[in-house]
């Protein structure tokens, strides 16, 4: 089971962000999906890692494990990576048990 530890975000976000490396689908615009990798997540927002055709405040919606889908809006773009925060937070419980799923697949995809 992944512990999340206390440690408080070098920077002026509020939650931590935990490293991962998880592909999963993004539904953006009516009826478009794209497969992207999730680099790091928080309670909060993520990154993801691959290139990605959008402008800050544009919004798509990401499947995640156990917290199902949440829309997220892009809030930054830095060489390829793309940060986004999402409309909810991901409670506690919720957050533990999705990381577990995420490290788990990424495992499983490396054996």
């Amino acid at each position: 089971m992944t512990n999340i530890s206390p440690e408080t975000s070098p920077d002026s976000r509020r939650a931590t962000r935990f490293s991962v490396d998880f592909e999963t689908i993004c539904e953006f615009h009516p009826n478009q999906e794209m497969t992207v990798r999730i680099a790091n997540i928080s309670a909060n927002g993520m990154m993801l890692a691959d290139p990605v055709d959008m402008v800050k405040g544009d919004r798509l919606t990401v499947r995640l494990p156990v917290a199902g889908r949440i829309e997220a809006y892009l809030v930054w773009s830095h060489e390829g990576r793309h940060g986004f925060k999402f409309e909810r937070v991901i409670r506690e419980p919720d957050f533990v048990a999705m990381l577990d799923k995420m490290n788990s697949a990424s495992r499983s995809a490396t054996d």
